[in-house]
This record gives C-alpha cells, sequence and structure tokens, in this order.
C-alpha cells in the first residue's frame, strides 16, 4: 500500500469485509518493500498483490473481485 492511497484504502476494506487475510506492507515507508513491489509488477504503482506468485497491480475492486475468485477464494458477498 502507499499512504493516501484511495485505491489501497478500498481494497484493504474489501479484504477486511470479505474475510481475506493479507499482509500489508507501506512501501512510502519501507524500501525494501517498495523494490519487491517493483520487481514483481514492473511498476511504481500501488496496490499491489502477490497471491502465490500471481502478480494483480494497479487495482481497484472491480478487478480485485475476478481476480480472487479466479483462485478459488471464498467471497463473503458470493
Amino acid at each position: 500500500m502507499k499512504t493516501g492511497c484511495p485505491y489501497c484504502t478500498e481494497a484493504i476494506t474489501f479484504l477486511d469485509r470479505n474475510g481475506v487475510g493479507y499482509r500489508l506492507k507501506d512501501v512510502t515507508v519501507d524500501a525494501e518493500a517498495r523494490a519487491d513491489m517493483e520487481r514483481k509488477s514492473g511498476q511504481t504503482k500501488a496496490p499491489t498483490l502477490d497471491w502465490n506468485g500471481k502478480i494483480l497491480a494497479d487495482f481497484g475492486v472491480d478487478e480485485l473481485i475476478p481476480f480472487l475468485r479466479g483462485r478459488n477464494v471464498k467471497l463473503e458477498d458470493s
């Protein structure tokens, strides 16, 4: 996540509401996490999600839902 990023806040809220666990890293203060995000996604934009090696970068909830469903994640709203 990046501090102040509305897409990051939206993704965190969605994951929390749907009971999806995650490990949060703030790339605005953690240089190692930022370098890892850039290496994995090929860009500097957030949010970036690494799901067992499958990367979803620079996304909103509209992209997050099918990404998670494609990985057989049961969402509480479905």
